[in-house]
């Protein structure tokens, strides 16, 4: 069974950073695009990036500059390295990944999401 467990998530204070992790396990045959959404109370899940396995990424427009996501294909591990946090990121942060489970069909996994607060 494929599972996406994420971690590194926590209380920081404005201006700082955190790193998040996200790391795919079980039968995986091949991960294509891997990424990170967020959602607050009351709103829908947003898009904050994505990486493709060729290397190519997506920022959304609040986060451009700040973050940065990146992977490891050998180890189906994606990153989001978050600075100059602001309290409007605060949010719980869920790691999704479209991928090939072995003798299976594609499919969209989503992690069990990891609280970031930025508060002072």
């Amino acid at each position: 069974q494929v599972q996406l467990v994420e971690s590194g998530g926590g209380l920081v204070q404005p201006g700082g950073s955190l790193r998040l992790s996200c790391a795919s396990s079980g039968r995986i045959f091949s991960v294509d695009v891997m990424g990170w959404y967020r959602q607050t109370p009351g709103k829908e899940r947003e898009l904050v990036a994505t990486t493709t396995s060729g290397g190519m990424t997506n920022y959304a427009d609040s986060v451009k500059g700040r973050f940065t996501i990146s992977r490891d294909n050998a180890k189906n591990t994606v990153y989001l390295q978050m600075n100059s946090l602001k309290p409007e990121d605060t949010a719980v942060y869920y790691c999704n990944a479209h991928l090939i489970p072995w003798g299976e069909g594609p499919g969209d996994y989503w992690g069990q999401g990891t609280q970031v607060t930025v508060s002072s």
